[in-house]
């Protein structure tokens, strides 16, 4: 990956953007792809969108989701400790001992997980996850007074750690679901202002899909699309706790390293899909397949269902450990990623016919 592309990755990932609180990574995304493309603006959801070639035909929306799940700050008690809720889908196996970075209206702040120390749980206990009602958020702060004037009922939270590459081309860090999908749809604008599509093209980084696919169904309303192509990651199944099995006969045989993963199904255009493999056979690009055979939990959903109708792909990036603060994918893939879908869109012309 070229030196400032993986820059950017960098500061994205280490960025908060936790559900309903995107604005820092949005900045973030702005400023970086505003450099190659016709125009770039915030909506009043907060998605941000690039747009390339606005008069070109058809019209085509790439849709990665720049959200993360985190946390809440519901109640300060007397003693200053913070309770909280999860903002998306939290494993609360991995929660207590964390360390959080809390965004706060004095700036990010430094908070530790706690909970009852191992000695003092009874055996059958220790056995099971940690209920959310027994976890706590400790600022190192005296009492309720001291914690107020710092946290406010409904700042957000993230685990407090950052993009790490681990191993050549691996790369670890929270949040890569999805900011790796909103990095490509960045890249793809890239790679597409070097060349000359006939499609118009417009990237958004959306916001709030971990808590219901938002801001994609907003945007994609907006836009009125053609054309939809999201990017998210899927389950690597190539790892001890999955390959059993009975785990991958229900997700699949996906590996990381081993190319993008395009779906098909129900949600998927058979043309889209037909011209991705065809795409990724001419550019030889190694790609994998994933069965979905209902609507995916992913922006691609509704953006097949915005008005009459929308000729939708979903292309992923393989992804272990998801929804943990220690995801891991491969840069290759999401190289890969954006290189078949900056060939896919530069086949298409007004001409392009996706009725099935």
């Amino acid at each position: 990956m070229k030196r400032e592309s993986l820059d950017f990755l960098r500061e994205f990932m280490d960025s908060m953007s936790p559900s309903g609180f995107e604005e820092e990574a949005r900045e973030v995304w702005k400023v970086r792809t505003k450099s190659f493309v016709d125009e770039v603006f915030t909506d009043v959801h907060g998605n941000a969108i690039g747009v390339l070639n606005k008069e070109g035909n058809p019209k085509v929306m790439l849709a990665g989701h720049m959200d993360e799940v985190g946390y809440m700050a519901k109640y300060v008690d007397k003693g200053g400790f913070i309770y909280f809720s999860p903002i998306g889908g939290i494993d609360l196996h991995l929660v207590p001992g964390e360390r959080v970075w809390i965004k706060t209206k004095k700036g990010k702040i430094l908070g530790i997980m706690g909970r009852e120390p191992i000695h003092h749980l009874k055996e059958e206990e220790r056995k099971k996850v940690a209920e959310l009602e027994s976890l706590f958020l400790d600022i190192g702060m005296r009492d309720k007074k001291g914690t107020e004037e710092l946290v406010r009922i409904g700042d957000p939270a993230v685990p407090a750690v950052g993009f790490e590459v681990l191993n050549k081309d691996r790369v670890v860090g929270r949040g890569l679901d999805d900011k790796g999908g909103a990095f490509v749809v960045s890249e793809v604008l890239r790679l597409l202002s070097e060349k000359k599509p006939k499609a118009s093209i417009f990237g958004v980084a959306t916001v709030q899909e971990e808590i219901g696919l938002r801001g994609a169904t907003t945007s994609a309303f907006r836009i009125a699309p053609d054309v939809g192509i999201a990017i998210d990651v899927t389950f690597a199944t190539d790892y001890p706790a999955i390959e059993i099995p009975t785990k991958q006969t229900k997700y699949g045989d996906i590996k990381i390293g081993e190319g993008p993963v395009i779906s098909r199904g129900p949600n998927i255009n058979p043309k889209v899909f037909d011209l991705l493999t065809q795409t990724a056979e001419e550019e030889k690009i190694l790609y994998q397949l994933e069965g979905a055979p209902k609507g995916t939990g992913t922006d691609a959903n509704v953006i097949q269902l915005t008005r009459a109708g929308v000729a939708t792909g979903l292309v992923s990036i393989p992804n272990r450990y998801m929804h943990t603060p220690v995801e891991l994918v491969s840069l290759n893939d999401i190289e890969n990623v954006a290189k078949l879908i900056a060939n896919f869109i530069l086949k298409l012309d007004k001409k392009t016919n996706f009725i099935p």
